[in-house]
Protein backbone atom coordinates (compact mmCIF):
# COMPACT_ATOMS: atom_id res chain seq x y z
CA UNK A 1 0.00 0.00 0.00
CA UNK A 2 2.65 2.25 0.70
CA UNK A 3 6.52 2.66 -0.25
CA UNK A 4 9.08 4.13 1.70
CA UNK A 5 9.62 6.27 -0.84
CA UNK A 6 6.16 8.30 -0.73
CA UNK A 7 7.51 9.88 2.58
CA UNK A 8 9.51 12.79 2.98
CA UNK A 9 11.39 15.36 5.14
CA UNK A 10 9.38 18.62 5.23
CA UNK A 11 11.42 19.87 8.15
CA UNK A 12 13.73 17.89 10.86
CA UNK A 13 14.18 20.95 12.86
CA UNK A 14 11.27 21.39 15.33
CA UNK A 15 10.72 20.90 19.25
CA UNK A 16 8.17 17.89 19.66
CA UNK A 17 5.77 18.74 17.20
CA UNK A 18 2.16 17.59 17.11
CA UNK A 19 -1.03 19.21 16.27
CA UNK A 20 -0.39 19.55 12.37
CA UNK A 21 -2.70 21.94 10.43
CA UNK A 22 -2.09 23.04 6.78
CA UNK A 23 -3.14 26.91 6.06
CA UNK A 24 -4.19 28.15 2.98
CA UNK A 25 -1.07 28.77 1.26
CA UNK A 26 0.42 24.79 1.78
CA UNK A 27 2.43 25.97 4.78
CA UNK A 28 1.97 23.64 8.07
CA UNK A 29 1.24 25.24 11.45
CA UNK A 30 2.48 22.89 14.23
CA UNK A 31 2.51 22.95 17.88
CA UNK A 32 5.57 22.68 19.37
CA UNK A 33 4.98 20.65 22.70
CA UNK A 34 8.54 21.22 24.68
CA UNK A 35 9.10 24.55 22.35
CA UNK A 36 5.34 25.81 24.20
CA UNK A 37 4.71 27.75 20.52
CA UNK A 38 3.15 27.78 17.26
CA UNK A 39 4.84 27.25 14.37
CA UNK A 40 4.46 27.61 10.86
CA UNK A 41 6.46 25.48 8.70
CA UNK A 42 6.54 26.63 4.38
CA UNK A 43 6.81 23.87 2.14
CA UNK A 44 10.49 24.20 1.62
CA UNK A 45 10.99 23.62 5.41
CA UNK A 46 11.61 27.06 6.88
CA UNK A 47 10.52 27.52 10.19
CA UNK A 48 8.69 30.63 11.67
CA UNK A 49 7.35 31.10 15.10
CA UNK A 50 3.81 32.43 14.99
CA UNK A 51 2.92 32.40 18.50
CA UNK A 52 4.99 31.59 21.59
CA UNK A 53 2.01 30.56 23.72
CA UNK A 54 4.30 28.33 26.35
CA UNK A 55 3.09 25.43 28.54
CA UNK A 56 3.19 22.20 26.26
CA UNK A 57 0.84 23.66 23.00
CA UNK A 58 -0.73 20.35 21.67
CA UNK A 59 -3.47 20.18 19.05
CA UNK A 60 -4.98 22.58 16.90
CA UNK A 61 -7.74 23.32 14.59
CA UNK A 62 -9.25 26.43 12.65
CA UNK A 63 -12.48 28.31 13.42
CA UNK A 64 -15.01 29.78 12.34
CA UNK A 65 -13.74 33.27 12.48
CA UNK A 66 -10.62 31.70 10.96
CA UNK A 67 -8.09 31.82 13.69
CA UNK A 68 -6.02 29.01 14.86
CA UNK A 69 -7.56 27.49 18.35
CA UNK A 70 -4.91 25.59 20.81
CA UNK A 71 -5.14 23.53 23.63
CA UNK A 72 -1.83 22.82 25.63
CA UNK A 73 -1.32 20.47 28.55
CA UNK A 74 0.70 22.85 31.08
CA UNK A 75 4.07 21.48 29.75
CA UNK A 76 6.09 18.82 30.16
CA UNK A 77 9.74 17.42 31.38
CA UNK A 78 11.59 15.48 28.38
CA UNK A 79 14.19 13.17 28.37
CA UNK A 80 16.01 10.73 25.51
CA UNK A 81 13.44 7.75 24.81
CA UNK A 82 15.50 6.25 22.42
CA UNK A 83 19.20 6.41 20.00
CA UNK A 84 18.03 10.15 18.71
CA UNK A 85 14.97 10.26 19.90
CA UNK A 86 12.94 12.41 22.66
CA UNK A 87 9.81 12.40 24.60
CA UNK A 88 7.79 13.38 27.39
CA UNK A 89 8.70 11.91 30.32
CA UNK A 90 6.82 13.75 33.66
CA UNK A 91 4.32 16.76 34.06
CA UNK A 92 6.91 20.05 34.10
CA UNK A 93 7.21 21.97 37.33
CA UNK A 94 4.85 24.30 38.25
CA UNK A 95 2.30 22.53 35.44
CA UNK A 96 -0.85 24.61 36.55
CA UNK A 97 -3.50 22.51 34.00
CA UNK A 98 -4.20 23.00 30.76
CA UNK A 99 -5.10 26.14 28.43
CA UNK A 100 -7.28 26.62 25.41
CA UNK A 101 -6.08 29.68 23.33
CA UNK A 102 -7.05 31.84 20.12
CA UNK A 103 -4.38 32.86 18.00
CA UNK A 104 -4.29 35.04 14.92
CA UNK A 105 -1.90 33.35 12.46
CA UNK A 106 -1.59 36.48 10.65
CA UNK A 107 -0.21 39.04 14.02
CA UNK A 108 0.58 36.37 16.37
CA UNK A 109 -1.75 37.76 18.66
CA UNK A 110 -3.08 35.16 21.38
CA UNK A 111 -5.73 35.02 23.93
CA UNK A 112 -6.85 32.56 26.91
CA UNK A 113 -10.11 31.34 26.55
CA UNK A 114 -10.78 28.35 28.86
CA UNK A 115 -8.80 26.94 31.71
CA UNK A 116 -11.64 25.25 33.16
CA UNK A 117 -14.81 23.34 32.56
CA UNK A 118 -17.78 22.95 35.48
CA UNK A 119 -15.28 24.07 38.06
CA UNK A 120 -12.74 21.54 36.90
CA UNK A 121 -9.62 22.66 35.92
CA UNK A 122 -8.68 21.72 32.54
CA UNK A 123 -5.43 19.42 32.33
CA UNK A 124 -3.31 16.98 29.61
CA UNK A 125 -5.48 18.56 26.46
CA UNK A 126 -4.84 17.28 23.11
CA UNK A 127 -6.87 16.78 19.24
CA UNK A 128 -9.59 19.60 18.60
CA UNK A 129 -12.04 19.00 16.11
CA UNK A 130 -14.48 21.64 14.87
CA UNK A 131 -18.13 20.51 13.63
CA UNK A 132 -20.19 22.50 11.11
CA UNK A 133 -22.15 24.49 13.97
CA UNK A 134 -18.69 26.18 14.57
CA UNK A 135 -18.45 24.84 17.99
CA UNK A 136 -15.41 22.01 19.03
CA UNK A 137 -14.68 18.90 20.31
CA UNK A 138 -11.26 18.60 22.20
CA UNK A 139 -9.86 15.71 24.13
CA UNK A 140 -8.15 16.07 27.74
CA UNK A 141 -5.90 12.83 28.32
CA UNK A 142 -5.29 13.25 32.05
CA UNK A 143 -9.38 14.27 33.10
CA UNK A 144 -10.75 11.31 30.71
CA UNK A 145 -12.99 13.63 29.43
CA UNK A 146 -13.98 15.49 25.67
CA UNK A 147 -15.07 18.80 26.09
CA UNK A 148 -17.29 20.67 23.50
CA UNK A 149 -16.93 24.35 23.43
CA UNK A 150 -18.05 27.38 21.41
CA UNK A 151 -14.79 29.90 21.00
CA UNK A 152 -17.58 32.91 19.71
CA UNK A 153 -19.87 32.84 22.58
CA UNK A 154 -16.99 31.61 25.13
CA UNK A 155 -18.89 28.67 26.72
CA UNK A 156 -17.44 25.02 27.14
CA UNK A 157 -19.10 21.42 28.56
CA UNK A 158 -18.36 18.13 29.16
CA UNK A 159 -19.67 16.28 26.15
CA UNK A 160 -18.42 12.99 27.40
CA UNK A 161 -16.47 11.55 30.37
CA UNK A 162 -17.17 7.79 29.88
CA UNK A 163 -13.50 7.67 27.94
CA UNK A 164 -10.30 6.59 29.28
CA UNK A 165 -6.84 8.94 28.29
CA UNK A 166 -8.93 10.52 25.10
CA UNK A 167 -5.65 12.04 22.81
CA UNK A 168 -7.10 11.66 19.11
CA UNK A 169 -9.89 13.14 17.93
CA UNK A 170 -12.14 12.89 14.61
CA UNK A 171 -14.98 13.75 12.95
CA UNK A 172 -16.64 11.41 10.10
CA UNK A 173 -16.94 13.49 7.03
CA UNK A 174 -21.23 14.02 7.72
CA UNK A 175 -20.51 14.59 11.21
CA UNK A 176 -22.48 11.83 12.29
CA UNK A 177 -19.41 10.27 14.26
CA UNK A 178 -16.62 11.35 16.46
CA UNK A 179 -13.89 8.94 17.08
CA UNK A 180 -11.27 9.47 19.65
CA UNK A 181 -7.76 7.22 20.15
CA UNK A 182 -7.02 5.92 23.93
CA UNK A 183 -3.50 6.06 24.43
CA UNK A 184 -3.39 3.97 27.27
CA UNK A 185 -6.15 1.64 26.92
CA UNK A 186 -5.40 0.82 22.66
CA UNK A 187 -9.23 1.44 22.05
CA UNK A 188 -9.95 3.16 18.99
CA UNK A 189 -13.71 4.52 20.37
CA UNK A 190 -16.51 5.73 18.34
CA UNK A 191 -19.75 8.29 19.25
CA UNK A 192 -22.96 8.80 17.77
CA UNK A 193 -23.00 12.16 17.33
CA UNK A 194 -26.88 12.61 17.85
CA UNK A 195 -26.94 16.75 18.21
CA UNK A 196 -24.20 19.54 19.01
CA UNK A 197 -22.02 18.26 21.79
CA UNK A 198 -24.20 15.52 22.54
CA UNK A 199 -22.87 11.82 22.06
CA UNK A 200 -24.18 8.03 22.54
CA UNK A 201 -21.30 5.52 22.70
CA UNK A 202 -20.93 2.97 19.80
CA UNK A 203 -18.73 -0.39 20.33
CA UNK A 204 -15.16 -0.26 19.60
CA UNK A 205 -14.08 0.36 16.16
CA UNK A 206 -10.70 -0.81 16.54
CA UNK A 207 -8.25 -2.52 19.16
CA UNK A 208 -4.37 -2.11 18.86
CA UNK A 209 -2.49 -5.67 18.10
CA UNK A 210 -0.84 -5.37 21.48
CA UNK A 211 -3.33 -4.21 23.63
CA UNK A 212 -2.62 -5.56 27.63
CA UNK A 213 1.16 -5.29 26.99
CA UNK A 214 2.09 -3.15 30.25
CA UNK A 215 2.93 -0.21 30.46
CA UNK A 216 2.51 0.86 27.17
CA UNK A 217 1.63 3.92 25.01
CA UNK A 218 -0.50 2.59 22.35
CA UNK A 219 -2.40 5.39 20.17
CA UNK A 220 -1.75 9.23 19.89
CA UNK A 221 -3.60 11.86 17.82
CA UNK A 222 -5.45 11.17 14.62
CA UNK A 223 -7.50 12.84 11.33
CA UNK A 224 -10.19 11.10 9.15
CA UNK A 225 -9.95 10.87 5.15
CA UNK A 226 -12.78 11.80 2.56
CA UNK A 227 -13.48 8.12 2.52
CA UNK A 228 -13.93 7.84 6.39
CA UNK A 229 -10.81 6.38 6.98
CA UNK A 230 -9.13 7.24 10.15
CA UNK A 231 -5.51 7.74 9.96
CA UNK A 232 -3.98 7.02 13.93
CA UNK A 233 -0.49 7.67 15.05
CA UNK A 234 0.88 4.36 16.27
CA UNK A 235 3.46 4.95 18.94
CA UNK A 236 4.20 1.38 19.50
CA UNK A 237 4.45 0.85 15.57
CA UNK A 238 6.17 4.38 14.67
CA UNK A 239 4.22 5.43 11.97
CA UNK A 240 0.62 5.92 10.70
CA UNK A 241 -2.27 3.14 10.88
CA UNK A 242 -5.12 3.41 8.79
CA UNK A 243 -8.16 2.22 10.25
CA UNK A 244 -11.61 1.91 7.79
CA UNK A 245 -15.08 2.84 9.15
CA UNK A 246 -16.33 -0.45 10.03
CA UNK A 247 -13.16 -1.45 11.80
CA UNK A 248 -11.19 -2.85 9.50
CA UNK A 249 -7.21 -2.96 9.25
CA UNK A 250 -6.29 -1.13 5.73
CA UNK A 251 -2.67 -0.21 5.81
CA UNK A 252 0.32 1.42 8.16
CA UNK A 253 2.60 4.29 6.85
CA UNK A 254 6.03 4.00 8.75
CA UNK A 255 7.78 6.67 9.50
CA UNK A 256 11.26 6.22 7.73
CA UNK A 257 13.36 6.80 11.10
CA UNK A 258 12.30 4.72 14.03
CA UNK A 259 10.18 6.98 16.18
CA UNK A 260 8.21 6.10 19.45
CA UNK A 261 6.42 9.33 19.18
CA UNK A 262 4.95 9.48 15.78
CA UNK A 263 2.36 12.37 16.81
CA UNK A 264 -0.36 13.25 14.96
CA UNK A 265 -1.41 13.82 11.57
CA UNK A 266 -3.43 16.42 8.88
CA UNK A 267 -4.84 16.31 5.44
CA UNK A 268 -3.82 19.11 3.14
CA UNK A 269 -2.32 19.97 -0.28
CA UNK A 270 -5.06 21.30 -3.61
CA UNK A 271 -6.80 18.11 -3.55
CA UNK A 272 -6.63 17.65 0.30
CA UNK A 273 -4.88 14.19 0.05
CA UNK A 274 -1.63 15.02 1.01
CA UNK A 275 -1.13 13.48 4.99
CA UNK A 276 1.24 15.69 6.97
CA UNK A 277 2.46 13.43 9.61
CA UNK A 278 4.61 14.65 12.42
CA UNK A 279 7.44 12.95 14.64
CA UNK A 280 7.52 14.50 17.81
CA UNK A 281 10.49 12.48 19.16
CA UNK A 282 12.57 13.28 16.13
CA UNK A 283 11.59 16.83 15.81
CA UNK A 284 10.65 15.95 11.93
CA UNK A 285 7.17 17.28 9.69
CA UNK A 286 6.69 14.81 7.12
CA UNK A 287 4.56 14.69 4.47
CA UNK A 288 3.26 11.63 1.45
CA UNK A 289 0.66 11.32 -0.95
CA UNK A 290 -2.37 9.19 0.57
CA UNK A 291 -4.19 6.73 -1.40
CA UNK A 292 -7.37 7.39 -0.22
CA UNK A 293 -9.89 10.45 -0.86
CA UNK A 294 -8.84 14.06 1.08
CA UNK A 295 -10.52 15.53 3.47
CA UNK A 296 -11.10 18.95 4.45
CA UNK A 297 -11.78 20.46 7.55
CA UNK A 298 -14.36 22.27 8.58
CA UNK A 299 -13.14 26.02 8.30
CA UNK A 300 -10.24 24.97 6.89
CA UNK A 301 -8.44 27.31 5.06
Amino acid sequence: MFESSDIRAISTELNFPEGPVVGPDGSVFVCEVNGGAVVRVSQDGVRTVVAPIGRGANGAAFGPDGALYVGSSGGFTFAETGEGTVGPVAIAEGNEGGFIHRVDTVTGEYEELFTECDGQRLRSLNDIVFDAHGSAYIADTVNGAVYYFDPLAKTIQVATSNIVTPNGLGLSPDGTRLYSSETFTGRLRAFEVVGPGKLVDLPDLFHHAEIGKEDAWFWDGLAVDGAGNIAVADLLGGGIRVISPEGTELGFLPVPLTDPSVTCAAFGGPDGNTIYITSGGRGTLYAAQWPWPGHRLNYQP
